[in-house]
């Protein structure tokens, strides 16, 4: 969350790699977007593709604690890229789907008028930095003020220390489906948007089966929408 804030604010866009991805992927994408610095860590083996023909890349690890510690002030503007997120390539070669800052902006500014603080108090953050959904649950809360609430996927709700913050959740269908047969759904959860799959009538009913559940969202989207349309 901190390298993203900074990429941002000093005017860079970034383009999220996953370290359990296939090497092939990781040097195609990283190759394709001609990115020029690489931020990771000596713990992950994502470094392992970097060496590749006319690309340029500066890996920075763990020494950053020896950078200054300076306050970068980028002069982007509405048109700026603000990230590039790759399609998985089911259909052949991943795409690069270029985001400007306009776009997650809107994004931002419509869930403030349609989500109130209280529902925005405490988002989930389950979702991959390469898949779109995590958008809204990052920057929709933190330009709200509200928290964000970080997990390495939604299925593991259950067993986080502050649960009981949690207010808001974005995830498909089947994972929803899954937290709701054991019973995973912390009592403070009063909405859930849901996305990426069909939605079945039954299923809405069983979240508003739920105490505090009023707001069951279906929302749809392609990357390019960034990340929300219908």
């Amino acid at each position: 969350m901190v390298a993203l804030l900074a990429i941002l604010k000093a005017g860079g866009a970034y383009v999220p790699l996953d370290p359990t991805y296939p090497a092939e992927r990781l040097a195609f994408i990283l190759q394709d977007a001609q990115v020029a610095l690489l931020l990771t860590s000596q713990t992950t083996p994502i470094a392992a593709p970097v060496s590749l023909p006319q690309l340029t890349l500066e890996v920075l690890g763990d020494k950053l604690s020896e950078f200054p510690m300076t306050n970068p002030t980028g002069q982007g503007s509405a048109n700026h890229l603000a990230y590039v997120i790759y399609t998985s390539g089911s259909t052949g070669k991943p795409k690069g789907v270029a985001i400007e800052h306009h776009s997650p902006v809107a994004l931002c500014s419509w869930a403030q008028t349609v989500f109130s603080p209280e529902q925005l108090s405490g988002v989930l953050a389950g979702t991959s930095l390469c898949f779109d959904l995590s958008i809204f649950e990052l920057f929709v809360p933190l330009s709200g003020g509200g928290t964000v609430i970080l997990a390495e996927n939604v299925l593991q709700l259950p067993e986080l220390p502050a649960a009981s913050e949690v207010t808001l959740v974005n995830t498909v269908p089947s994972a929803i489906a899954a937290l709701l047969r054991t019973n995973g759904i912390p009592s403070s959860v009063t909405t859930i948007n849901l996305a990426g799959e069909p939605l079945q009538p039954t299923l809405v009913q069983q979240q508003y089966q739920m105490p505090l559940v009023h707001h069951v969202i279906n929302l749809n989207r392609p990357s390019e929408a960034a990340p929300s349309s219908t």
